[in-house]
């Protein structure tokens, strides 16, 4: 199923580079809160993806950021953002991500997050290893909080919520080495199943910002749970970092 997902997300992102840029305003919606976007890109590159998988596996279960759940009595669910990073499409900025995961009896499987305007393509497929653009990742070895370079996000949703990211931020970015927002999970979690990144935290996001990023963190040697070390995320937050590293992160989201 691996080349079947890779083949789709690429052309997925074909499908949102014909958008990108070329945005009006009137293309562009909020879900709920100003904050929260949806673009008619997000709609398209969704519409495309779910189309293949009904082709190809109309038996199978789908969760899409825009269009819901098709059903949850299915073995196999496909789990699918089709822009995570929709603030930057809107604004231009070339950081996005189309991401799929498939889940098979609840477990992730295999992903793809390809970036379109980047050009980079991870995947994934249990017990296989991940790769970028067809050559193997893997995390990096560091092992000291302080030297940690690493990725956070603050969620659309965030006013309100009772674990703001806020202070866990002001507990973390004096003591770790650098801080950056990409503005896709997807992407952060990529960055650290390649090594780019040593650890990503982030609370208040959904399943489908998540499922594809973790089967390729996890296959490239990263720990990834909830905030208390658990299995519940990305509902009670989620951790992705570096084997050495995770406990010291855990002493601070705790």
């Amino acid at each position: 199923m691996l080349d079947f997902i890779v083949e789709t997300a690429q052309l997925a992102g074909k499908e949102a580079m014909l958008h990108f840029g070329r945005l009006k305003e009137s293309e562009v919606s909020s879900k709920g809160t100003v904050r929260d976007l949806v673009s008619v890109a997000d709609q398209a590159v969704e519409a495309l993806i779910v189309s293949r998988i009904k082709e190809r596996f109309p038996e199978h279960d789908i969760f899409g950021e825009e269009s819901g759940r098709t059903g949850d009595s299915a073995e196999y669910c496909w789990v699918i953002d089709p822009i995570d990073g929709t603030q930057n499409f809107v604004k231009n900025i070339p950081m996005f991500s189309i991401s799929i995961g498939l889940k098979h009896k609840g477990e992730y499987v295999a992903g793809c997050v390809h970036q379109p305007a980047l050009g980079s393509t991870f995947y994934a497929e249990k017990g296989k290893g991940a790769f970028e653009n067809g050559k193997r990742i893997h995390v990096s070895d560091c092992d000291n909080i302080e030297h940690a370079v690493c990725a956070t996000g603050f969620a659309c949703l965030r006013a309100g919520l009772e674990h703001n990211n806020l202070p866990y931020f002001n507990k973390l970015a004096p003591v770790i080495r650098s801080v950056l927002r990409t503005g896709s999970a997807a992407y952060d979690l990529c960055l650290v199943a390649s090594g780019r990144l040593d650890g990503y935290w982030e609370f208040a996001l959904q399943e489908y910002d998540i499922a594809a990023g973790t089967i390729i963190a996890r296959e490239a040697g990263a720990v990834v749970t909830d905030h208390r070390d658990k299995n519940n995320f990305p509902a009670d937050g989620i951790l992705c970092s570096t084997p050495e590293l995770h406990e010291q992160f855990l002493a601070y989201l705790n």
